[in-house]
């Protein structure tokens, strides 16, 4: 839309809407969406925002901004609910409460496999399967996931192990695995096991229990007394566990949620018991796009955060919310059961939201002294770099190798509140001279920006304020070199490289006109740098080693003479990958396809760094690793 467009009439849009429930959305004259909401009835809700209504600055500012509005008529105003959920989380749009990313939180995984596997997960839920958490702590999925295995007997090995056992492992042994890999369970039973351990994951157990009971009582009538025993056994186990859960009316099943705020800054401290136990607390920090609304925050992030999880049967707040009843409603159509928000409790309800809401006000509180911090060290890195604004954007290349083998490249990204993880990259470097740093960091940032250049708009095509490169005079040199080929002229270039002493605080900061700062260890802006210059080493050598190994791994059978890619692949087939096979002796190498005893034991020997077969000095065919 062009600047000379007229102004958009509101007015004259609301009334051009139904009274039918939907969700709309305001968008800007760059085709941005600035505000998405639900709205019972889209014309009194469309119109509210056009009357004579004082209103805060915050929405005037959103108005003024706004070039057109766009509608969706839904069914039902739960309906409106998840929709507008889905549009907030894909369009981010600029004036909306926004619960950010945890991504780092550990959750249990239950695999969509044909046997599905019960494992912890974290980091982004790409594996097909049924997320549970997330959980506060490591410790509790661990927690977790022992109870499961003990109580239904689900697997917890990788794809490549199970689908190459000959025999069952020690898991099965000690009665924690049903052996499914070899055979030694019904395909019917394990998963009428996962179903029942699902039922425990959502915090079911009453329902788990009466149903575990009533088969065990069919199983007796129909003199299945073996049947009848294991689900006693079962059942106890549960009912033990249940025991723990109601003394002095602990709660069973429930997340208790408080909000602290200042300012615009707030803070969501979330409570969690599931089946009796208690899993900690988990803070987050939503962005609140200016709003200073307690309650408006506490509403969007029950919406937005048990659109992604399943939510308990009770869920207890500090405070009564907006549309807390179509909230409600819609957790339980998506969850298929009851749910409950509550929120003016008593009793031990009430002792777990001063216990979140105490909470919430000390991690808001650290969390803004912290970011205070960061910004002045922010601005004093503007101050000593001469820029006109404060950076927003600081990206850091770092190149790490071990005598020129597996060199890998990083980038991390920070912004305004730390670093941003979900937007770091590695590059495996190729084609180079070994150990030649300068060449490795020019194919990074080339990689790099012209990547930018090819996505304008995109995530990928954002361009940094500030370009630090860990390294001296040459690897600035090589940088200037790329960003001037590609004609990138809006980034501050920075070389970061160690003082004469190479001790931390003595770094010198290097600019692409020639000149040297030294700021010293008491700068708030080198403690910036020093803080993403740390982080991209850190990536750098995590990334490295991984290649490496990775490489030696796949070298050590390719050094063996008499070991092609047939008998590789069934080595690594069988054994269910390196791991495996080195754990293997020599009698059951031997037995997998094309292997004979002789080539078994010199396998053996050169896996495990021993003399060869024979007893002679090393023949060479060990690998370097």
């Amino acid at each position: 839309m062009n600047q000379s467009a007229p102004p958009f009439d509101g007015k004259a849009f609301a009334r051009t809407l139904s009274t039918a429930p939907g969700v709309y959305r305001m968008i800007s004259a760059d085709d941005k969406a600035l505000y998405v909401g639900k709205a019972s009835a889209l014309r009194n809700r469309v119109s509210s925002y056009f009357n004579a209504t004082p209103k805060s600055a915050r929405i005037m500012s959103m108005l003024a901004q706004t070039a057109r509005m766009e509608v969706t008529v839904t069914r039902t105003e739960t309906e409106a609910l998840i929709l507008e959920n889905e549009l907030i989380k894909s369009l981010k749009p600029r004036y909306n409460v926004l619960l950010r990313d945890d991504k780092s939180y550990p959750y249990v995984l239950l695999t969509s496999e044909e046997w599905p596997r019960i494992t912890m997960h974290r980091g982004p839920r790409s594996v097909p399967g049924r997320y549970f958490g997330p959980y506060a702590s490591v410790g509790a999925v661990r927690d977790t996931l022992n109870l499961i295995h003990k109580l239904f007997k689900l697997r917890s090995c990788d794809a490549s192990v199970f689908a190459n056992r000959t025999r069952p492992c020690l898991q099965y042994q000690i009665g924690r695995c049903s052996g499914p890999c070899v055979g030694l369970v019904d395909a019917e039973v394990y998963a009428e096991s996962v179903r029942r351990a699902v039922l425990m994951l959502e915090g079911r157990s009453d329902e788990l229990t009466d149903e575990i009971g009533r088969a065990m009582e069919a199983a007796s009538e129909r003199l299945a007394f073996e049947e009848a025993a294991r689900l006693r056994d079962l059942l106890g186990s549960i009912r033990t566990l249940q025991a723990r859960q109601y003394v002095d009316g602990r709660a069973a099943d429930l997340d208790a949620l408080a909000v602290a705020m200042e300012g615009s800054a707030a803070c969501v401290m979330l409570l969690a018991f599931r089946d009796g136990r208690n899993l900690g607390t988990r803070s987050f920090f939503p962005r609140t796009n200016g709003s200073e609304s307690a309650e408006e925050v506490l509403a969007a992030f029950v919406s937005q955060y048990y659109g992604e999880h399943m939510p308990p049967g009770e869920i207890v707040l500090d405070r009564d919310i907006p549309d807390r009843q179509l909230i409600e409603d819609a957790l339980s159509s998506t969850g298929g059961r009851r749910v409950q928000l509550r929120w003016n409790v008593r009793g031990d309800r009430a002792g777990y939201l001063d216990l979140a809401r105490r909470n919430a006000q000390i991690t808001l509180a650290s969390e803004r002294t912290s970011h205070a911090a960061q910004l002045a060290r922010a601005r004093d890195l503007q101050k000593m770099l001469g820029m006109d604004d404060l950076p927003e954007r600081i990206e850091c290349f770092d190149i790490s190798h071990t005598m020129g083998e597996a060199t890998v490249a990083s980038c991390v990204v920070f912004d305004a509140e730390g670093p941003v993880r979900g937007q770091y990259r590695r590059f495996n470097i190729a084609g180079i001279e070994p150990g030649d740093d300068y060449a490795a960091m020019h194919q990074a940032l080339s990689r790099r920006f012209k990547r930018a250049i090819a996505a304008p708009g995109k995530p990928a095509g954002v361009l940094p304020d500030i370009l630090l490169i860990d390294g001296g005079a040459g690897q600035v040199g090589q940088a200037r070199a790329v960003l001037e080929e590609l004609d990138i002229r809006s980034v501050v270039l920075v070389g970061v490289a160690k003082g004469p002493a190479r001790r931390p605080g003595d770094e010198d900061l290097l600019l692409p006109d020639g000149r040297t700062l030294h700021p010293g260890a008491d700068s708030p802006a080198l403690q910036l740098v020093q803080q993403v210059r740390d982080e991209a080493h850190r990536f750098a050598i995590t990334g490295h080693r991984g290649r490496r190994q990775k490489a030696r791994n796949s070298s050590r059978l390719e050094d063996i003479p008499g070991i092609g890619p047939r008998r590789r692949g069934n080595l690594l087939r069988h054994f269910g990958g390196l791991g495996g096979l080195k754990g293997a002796g020599v009698e059951e190498i031997s037995r997998v396809e094309g292997i004979n005893a002789a080539l078994a034991e010199r396998i053996y020997a050169t896996l495990h760094g021993l003399e060869d077969a024979g007893g002679g000095p090393d023949d060479g065919t060990r690998s370097n690793g």
